[in-house]
């Protein structure tokens, strides 16, 4: 079995200070015996739509990118970013996670699919995130020593469709990198967490960013490792932290032959086309 580290973190708008963060935490949980490592959406930079746009690279390119290919190289291990601002070929911006292996390369990528475009009764109350980043428009599995990873992005866990999909390609393990925000996290995230576990019968990886950012922002912690029966096998609190655990992906298996409910939905043939 693999074991997966956890970075919960509270990013800033300077990716140098992210980087020097992150680098400690891998070298941390590697030294535990992590072999893949996931950071929170926005890990590297944390703030307004001017600091996203400012230290956006494009893909493969880029001081940020090539420190945190270094990272990994350096320290033998898989890192999942969990999102940070990719420059398109269009000259938008997405928000997009990255799956780094341990010899640098980044061999997956995924752009966020739906758009933080809510309003909130906290002290930022307006959040639009259409106005900083462009959504994506594909859905990715990738193939990785140590199992098929769906990936997916905070917003996105509110959208049950977008992880049958993921399962339908082959996914066994969920990645959720989030900012969840403190009032949204205290009322739903382990809720959709763990739904999105039951549902797909399939591990969740949920790593939160937390605390008071320097933008103003606030956003929720525990983030939270999940057994696709649902039971949730690490939990951090609510401050800056690590964790790791061990993925044993025969539970996926024996949940799912146990239990076929993919092969039992009468929605997907039956009722689509009425």
């Amino acid at each position: 079995m693999e074991r997966v580290g956890i970075i919960q973190m509270t990013s800033t708008p300077d990716p140098l200070q992210n980087l020097e963060y992150i680098k400690q935490e891998v070298a941390s949980l590697a030294y535990q015996g992590a072999t893949w490592i996931v950071t929170p959406e926005n890990a590297l930079i944390f703030g307004h739509r001017k600091d996203y746009h400012k230290h956006a690279e494009p893909l493969d390119d880029g001081p940020i990118q090539y420190q945190l290919s270094a990272i990994a190289k350096q320290y033998s291990v898989w890192l999942v970013v969990g999102s940070m601002p990719i420059r398109t070929a269009a000259g938008d911006v997405s928000t997009t996670c990255l799956v780094i292996n341990s010899e640098g390369e980044i061999i997956a990528h995924y752009d966020k699919l739906h758009m933080f475009d809510v309003d909130v009764e906290d002290t930022h109350q307006r959040y639009r995130e259409s106005e900083t980043f462009s959504a994506g428009s594909n859905v990715v599995v990738t193939d990785t020593p140590f199992g098929k990873l769906g990936l997916s992005i905070c917003y996105d866990v509110r959208f049950p469709h977008l992880y049958s999909e993921l399962v339908k390609k082959g996914a066994q393990i969920l990645l959720v990198p989030a900012a969840f925000t403190a009032v949204t996290g205290k009322a739903h995230w382990e809720t959709l967490l763990k739904s999105r576990a039951i549902e797909t019968q399939s591990w969740v990886v949920a790593v939160n960013q937390v605390g008071r950012h320097p933008c103003g922002r606030e956003t929720w912690g525990h983030s939270m490792v999940i057994s696709p029966w649902g039971e949730v096998v690490l939990n951090l609190d609510s401050k800056p932290s690590n964790g790791i655990v061990e993925i044993n992906l025969q539970q996926v298996a024996e949940i799912r032959n146990t239990m076929p409910v993919a092969s039992h939905t009468r929605f997907e043939n039956q009722f689509k086309n009425n």
